[in-house]
This record gives C-alpha cells, sequence and structure tokens, in this order.
C-alpha cells in the first residue's frame, strides 16, 4: 500500500507533478460539481496523518494516525468542529462509534478501525453523506438528533422561543421550505393543528429542488417549546398527515406480524419456537399501528384479554392469548417512531400437548420404520424360498476335464481358479445342500479330513478340510438364484499355476447369446429382462414416505451387450425417459448412457462378467430429495451423519471434526449433522469412548448424497442416499 505523509517532499518529476494535479483537479470538480457532496480531499487532516493514496476516490479518503482509536476519535471531532462542521446522532444510532456531521446541506461521515496488527494505531475514513432534507441546525444547539433522510430534528437552541422562532422563519425560507396555510395543505389534509402549550408549531412544504436536493419530499412539521432554563426544545418531523393512516403487512419476524414502513426490525425465535419476539421501529403514528395490530392479531386467531401493566416508554400494553399462546403487545414513542415490542410464549398445557404429540409421531416413526424392515426381511425369505425351490437337489457327479486340484460338479459356471494364490470361485443351480454332499463324498475318497462345523443352514454350509499338513475351507452360500462356491486354502496352491476357467456343458447354452428377444419383466418397478441370471432392486427412502429419492437396479443377463443395449434404450423410451448424447461410452464390453426420466437424472451402465452382460440402472428424484433437505450443494456432494449408539461419537474427515450425538438421526432426532464436500476420495476416522478409531474411506461424487450411520458397536454403515 502506497502512503505519502502530509509535509513529505517529493521528487520534482514534472511527469508526477502533471499527474497528480489531473488527479486532484479531478476529484475537486466531481465533487463540486453536486453543492450536497463535500470535497473530502479538502477536508482538514490531524497532526501525523499518513494519507493512503493508492486508490483515489473523490467521495472518501482515508488516512493512518499514530494514535489508538480512543484518542483519534475526539481529536477528529474537535478539528471538523473547529472547521465549522456541527456533529450530530442519529436516532436508534446512540451507541454507534460513527461520528457524523452537517455543514449547511453538505453531509459527512466519519469512522475508524484499528491499523492492521497495530493496536496502538486507528485508521481514520471521511465518507461523503448526501442530506435529502435538508433543516437547519441554530447556532450552538446541543444534544442534536438528526435523520436527513425524512427529515428528522430534535435538539435544544441557546436562545428563547421568540428568537428561536424568527430564527426558523428565516432560515427555513432561505433552503426553500414554504409554511403551509390551511389552502396549500388542502391537497394533504383539511385542517392544520397548530396549537402547542408554551409553544409554537407550524407546517412546511418543499419543491422538487434539483440545486437544493429534494425529492417528492413530504411536509414537516416543526414544533418549538419553551423550556424553563429560558432555551427553546426543537422538533422537525414529517407531519402526522402525510404518514400512512393504515398500514400494511411487510414480513413476518419469528412468526409474528410486522407493519410496513420500519426503519429497524428484528426478531428471535421461529413459528414453532416455545418463546418468540419481535421488535421494531415504525415510521407511522402510534394508532396508525395499534389499528395495524387490531386487525392482524385477530385475523390470526388472537385475542386482547386485557391491559397489561405499563413499562417505561410503553404508552399501550395489551395482554393477548389464542389457543397455544400468551403474549403481550407493547407500543410507545421515541423520537418519530413508533417503537413495537410483541413477546409471546407457548402455554404450559400446550407444550405439554406439543410433547405428547412428539412422542407419537416418533413412535409412529419408529413403528413404520420397523415396519418397513420387518417387510423388507419378509419378502426377501420369501424371495430366497422361491429361489431355493428352484435349485435342484440332484446329486452331481464330477466334471471329467477339471483342471483343478479339486473335482467341479457338472454344474458349475463361471468358473475362476487362481493356484497361484490357492483359491477357487464358482457358482451353480444345484442347492447348498446338493454342493456339500458332493464336496464332502469326493473329497473324502481323496483322503481329505472334514472338521467339525457349526454352520450347516439350508442357504449356507462352510466346510473345513486337512490332509497332509494342507488345508481347504470351503464356503457354500445361496446368493439370489445361483448358489456361490468360494474355497481357499494350502490345498488349492499349485506352482506356476495360471488362471483357467470351466464351465459345464450345461452352462454354454446359458451363457451363449439368446437367440430370442430379450423380454421386459412386467411386474419389475425398473426395467429388466425376464432372461436374467440374477436381479434385485432397492430404493432409499424415509420410513412412511411414498417416494424414494434413489431407485438401482442391478442384473447379470445371459445376452451380449449389443442386446442388452437395444432392450434398454427402448424399455426406457417407452417410460419417457431421454438419452443425453453427450458423455455416452459404447464399446464392445462396455456401456455408460445418462438419461433424464420423468421423476429425474438416471445413468445406466452395463459392462461384462462372466460371459454375461451386467446391468447398473440408477435412477435419481431431486424434488424428493430437496423436500427432505439432503440434496447437495451445486457441483458438491451431501454427507449425512447418523448414530443410534447409546454414546456421542465424532468423525473426523477433510480435516473437520463433527461431534454426533447419541440418537442424531435417529426418530428422536431426526436431522443428524451434515456437510457438504467436494467430489473426491476421502479416508475418516471415527472415534468412539472407550472403543478403537475406525479408519474407512468413501469415494464421493458431484450430487451424491450418502448417509454414514453409527452403530451401536462403533461399526460405519455407508448409504448412498441420492
Amino acid at each position: 500500500m502506497s502512503m505519502i505523509p502530509r509535509g513529505t517532499p517529493v521528487p520534482a518529476r514534472w511527469q508526477l507533478l502533471a499527474c497528480g494535479l489531473v488527479l486532484m483537479a479531478s476529484c475537486s470538480i466531481a465533487a463540486a460539481a453536486d453543492g450536497g457532496i463535500v470535497d473530502v480531499h479538502a477536508l482538514p487532516q490531524l497532526e501525523g496523518a499518513v494519507e493512503d493514496t493508492s486508490r483515489p476516490d473523490p467521495y472518501r479518503v482515508e488516512y493512518r494516525m499514530p494514535t489508538p482509536e480512543a484518542v483519534t476519535s475526539p481529536a477528529v471531532k474537535k478539528l471538523l468542529s473547529a472547521d465549522g462542521w456541527v456533529p450530530y446522532v442519529r436516532p436508534l444510532e446512540e451507541k454507534s462509534t460513527n461520528l457524523n456531521f452537517k455543514k449547511g446541506r453538505q453531509g459527512l461521515s466519519v469512522h475508524f478501525t484499528q491499523a492492521l496488527g497495530r493496536p496502538d494505531q486507528s485508521v481514520v475514513y471521511y465518507t461523503t453523506d448526501r442530506i435529502y432534507g435538508n433543516v437547519p441546525f441554530p447556532d450552538g444547539a446541543s444534544d442534536i438528533m438528526f435523520d436527513g433522510t425524512r427529515p428528522y430534528l430534535g435538539c435544544i437552541a441557546p436562545s428563547a422561543l421568540d428568537a428561536t422562532s424568527d430564527f426558523y422563519a428565516s432560515q427555513m425560507a432561505a433552503i426553500g421550505w414554504q409554511k403551509l396555510t390551511p389552502e396549500t395543505a388542502a391537497r394533504w389534509t383539511t385542517s392544520l393543528d397548530e396549537t402547542v402549550p408554551n409553544g409554537f408549531r407550524a407546517f412546511y412544504a418543499h419543491a422538487d429542488s434539483k440545486e437544493g436536493g429534494f425529492y417528492q419530499q413530504k411536509p414537516v412539521m416543526l414544533t418549538l417549546t419553551r423550556r424553563d432554563d429560558g432555551r427553546s426544545n426543537i422538533d422537525i418531523r414529517v407531519a402526522p398527515f402525510a404518514l400512512p393512516g393504515e398500514l400494511k403487512a411487510d414480513g413476518d419476524l419469528a412468526g409474528l406480524p410486522r407493519p410496513n414502513p420500519t426503519k429497524t426490525a428484528r426478531g428471535l425465535g421461529s413459528a414453532d419456537s416455545n418463546k418468540r419476539e419481535m421488535s421494531a421501529a415504525a415510521m407511522a403514528e402510534l394508532p396508525a399501528v395499534l389499528a395495524f395490530y387490531h386487525r392482524e392479531l385477530a385475523a390470526r386467531g388472537w385475542q386482547e384479554d386485557a391491559s397489561a401493566p405499563l413499562a417505561p416508554g410503553d404508552e399501550v400494553a395489551i395482554k393477548i392469548s389464542n389457543a397455544e399462546e400468551t403474549g403481550v403487545l407493547r407500543l410507545g414513542r421515541k423520537y418519530d417512531f413508533t417503537m413495537i415490542s410483541l413477546n409471546v410464549q407457548v402455554k404450559e398445557s400446550a407444550l405439554a400437548a406439543r410433547a405428547k404429540a412428539k412422542k407419537e409421531a416418533d413412535e409412529k416413526f419408529l413403528g413404520d420404520a420397523l415396519g418397513a424392515a420387518k417387510q423388507l426381511i419378509a419378502a426377501d425369505e420369501a424371495r430366497r424360498k422361491v429361489q431355493a425351490g428352484a435349485l435342484s437337489d440332484a446329486p452331481l457327479n464330477a466334471l471329467a476335464d477339471s483342471k483343478t486340484p479339486v473335482p467341479l460338479p457338472e454344474t458349475a459356471e463361471g468358473v475362476t481358479f487362481e493356484g497361484g494364490d490357492g483359491r477357487l470361485e464358482f457358482s451353480s443351480n444345484s442347492s447348498v445342500k446338493a454342493l456339500g454332499t458332493f464336496y464332502r463324498a469326493s473329497l473324502k475318497n481323496a483322503g481329505w479330513k472334514e472338521q467339525p462345523s457349526v454352520i450347516n443352514q439350508p442357504n449356507m454350509a462352510v466346510m473345513e478340510f486337512s490332509k497332509g499338513g494342507k488345508s481347504i475351507s470351503m464356503t457354500v452360500m445361496q446368493m439370489g438364484p445361483k448358489v456361490n462356491v468360494s474355497a481357499t486354502g494350502s490345498g488349492l496352491m499349485v506352482a506356476a499355476a495360471k488362471p483357467v476357467a470351466a464351465k459345464s456343458a450345461e452352462a454354454k447354452p446359458i451363457q451363449a447369446k439368446s437367440t430370442e428377444p430379450l423380454k421386459p419383466d412386467p411386474d419389475s418397478a425398473l426395467p429388466v429382462p425376464t432372461q436374467r441370471s440374477s436381479s434385485g432392486i432397492s430404493s432409499t427412502k424415509f420410513p412412511g414416505s411414498d417416494q424414494s429419492f434413489r431407485k438401482e437396479l442391478e442384473a447379470s443377463i445371459p445376452a451380449e451387450l449389443s442386446d442388452v443395449l437395444a432392450f434398454y434404450r427402448a424399455e426406457l423410451t417407452k417410460r419417457g425417459w431421454q438419452e443425453k448424447t453427450d458423455g455416452a461410452i459404447v464399446t464392445a464390453d462396455r456401456a455408460e448412457l445418462a438419461f433424464t426420466s420423468p421423476e429425474g437424472p438416471a445413468m445406466l451402465k452395463l459392462g461384462r462378467a462372466r460371459e454375461e452382460t451386467t446391468v447398473s440402472l440408477v435412477q435419481r428424484n431431486p424434488q424428493a430429495a430437496a423436500k427432505a433437505d439432503i440434496m447437495p450443494k451445486a457441483g458438491q456432494a451431501r454427507l449425512m451423519l447418523g448414530n443410534i449408539g447409546p454414546k456421542e461419537a465424532s468423525l473426523t474427515i477433510n480435516k473437520q471434526t463433527i461431534k454426533i450425538a447419541a440418537g442424531a438421526g435417529g426418530p428422536q432426532s431426526p436431522k443428524g449433522p451434515m456437510l457438504d464436500l467436494p467430489p473426491g476420495k476421502y479416508q475418516y476416522a471415527l472415534r468412539m469412548p472407550g472403543q478403537p478409531t475406525r479408519n474407512e474411506t468413501l469415494t464421493v461424487a458431484a450430487g451424491d448424497a450418502w448417509g454414514l450411520l453409527v452403530g451401536p458397536s462403533g461399526d460405519v454403515l455407508p448409504l448412498q442416499m441420492y
């Protein structure tokens, strides 16, 4: 930042001098062109000031002082007052540290800051402050309260009433104010009340004046009153007859009505808080504000019960109530405002009713969640029974041409054998029972001894075999319409073995390209062919809701990728989906297509595995996600955290640590902490009292919404919600 102290010699280079003269001239001309704008560059500055000239501004000056603000502020006030500037305070800004000055029709605002990193220094800012409604200040006036936007003036003149009256009669006319008579005031009112006990009153109007800075100025009322000490009180404000007689409603604050216009307003609480408050300074007379609240409160079901005890500043205090709440409305006058205070709180009986309703809603939420879980479990059990019924219990024979250390059943499909790692995997349409019987018999005949296992169920069996210091661990598990077999151990390891794939003769027709056209399953929520080896649909939604945020279909289809792609293009088009051409990928063994569906964006991904085409179809519903407040910000992903454990947990991710209270994201507190993250891969650490730290990774993409739910034992369940 370039700063030049006042009085510092400047090199006599004519180029620099010429530029400086041009700059100073431009600032002076800009300020002089408008008589209502002060030339801040011509104002006096304190001794020792160092002006910032790096950013020339005709309406603002900034300079540094080697003294703290507590010393600089009164010094500036004294300096400007000596130059003819009259200090004043704005209504309702009595505690502000800014200084305001007036000189004729020009205004000036001065504020201060601490110099960066230097509490022993301060920075002073002079800023022009246009006065839109100029009225004269008597010489020597004290306690000046002024706002040049309406205008409003309240002060004490040192002169007696008659002298003060003569001053305003001449000075108001000099500024262009014209005294109203019953005839000239007829456009606003039919009566001018000029009677003031122990004082004087007059009304003035001002025509639009470009030279004087007046535009659509409302008439003002001047009131002068005699003080006991011989001085005079002065009050200038917008005439009551020029203010709105009927107030319209502005936006609510804390769920409580607010009139328009107001100068300031604030609210505490919300419409459903147990306690709430609204306060405002209305630019209207008290009767108009009171009429507004009579109307608005009655329209909202409030009753006015009785008068409440008056507090300091009150002119009106009314007790109000409705079916659930009680409150007090207080109105009073300050300067030219009607001050409003409206406080309400919920009745004890209503609090008890709300607590009961919340408990019932929580119980219903939990009941719906448990009911939904039971339905899913029951549906899964029913599906497993149907699928198990389609599996064959027929005795199995071994494949004659198998190259694996252990025999393969004749129904083996998609065989993967890695002899170097000692791993064997395949699937079969034979039952868990038939496959278990096959391996127990064949391995026993080969000299393997089985170790007892407690897991031997119709849908899953675990078998352990050993021979000559070698071992084989085998898991047989029903997975949808197939049974998966996985085996590991030293008994399967073959030196310098290369992965081989084998399949039974019966499997070949299933894996080969289907000769008949793919037909859609009419009972599926998302399109899937009836000719499939496996499929499953999942959806994410809140319990009790009918709208899903995200639906996902996964399937394996024994057909060529080109045929499956043609099937989905046709079926999705029938459902009103439109394919996006941008970014589409289509190769012999992979396809990725984006769609727009009636519910929202969707993505179709096709691939190849075990000579079948794999399908991943995801459809999103942004409207449902936005309604549930889980929609991430544009270009980011949203992370929602929950904790159904009994103790508080903390999760650290992306250099942020978030506390997750016990029960957060559950029935008692449905909305847990949320975090928006840029897309990418993140490591996170979960900490719970008395348990070791758990470190996991999570990959999120732009537009994703993920839930991380902490379980009672400290496990973390990641779930993509959107």
